[in-house]
């Protein structure tokens, strides 16, 4: 069984990924096994909370589209997925991954053919963003040079 912070790891990285990018990688990695749907993919509504200044009180900023799914594989591991939106192709995907995952002997060859690739396109992305945020810089030299 995996530990809660590789768990919460990839079940991350897959949040994260959108159908295509999941069964991008799926096409290099072994085949996942057969699961059966317990719950989903199902989508609905959950309140996001805020607080002013990330301290304050909290208020209810508004509801945000989730998609979840629930599998169980052949041996009985359950795997779970919840996702941003309503990708309910994605959530499936993430919940038998996050099953096949539970597996020790699974685990390794999808880290490395699913979820290694994902977290680095993900990073990537990311990465460039902040470099296009960054070209944007406005910098006030009076500002810089009275602290």
């Amino acid at each position: 069984m995996a530990d809660n912070s590789q768990r919460q790891h990839w079940m991350s990285i897959l949040a994260k990924s959108n159908a295509a990018a999941i069964e991008a990688r799926l096409a290099d990695a072994p085949a996942l096994p057969s699961h059966t749907r317990l719950r989903g993919p199902e989508t609905g509504l959950v309140m996001v909370r805020g607080r002013a200044g990330g301290d304050g009180a909290p208020f209810n900023l508004g509801e945000m589209t989730v998609t979840r799914c629930a599998v169980r594989l052949a041996d009985g591991t359950v795997g779970h997925a919840y996702l941003a939106g309503r990708d309910a192709r994605a959530a499936e995907l993430a919940a038998a991954l996050d099953a096949a995952l539970q597996d020790p002997a699974r685990r390794p060859a999808l880290m490395a053919s699913v979820i290694e690739p994902l977290a680095a396109a993900q990073s990537e992305a990311r990465e460039r963003e902040a470099r296009r945020a960054a070209a944007t810089r406005v910098r006030f030299l009076a500002m810089e040079t009275t602290r």
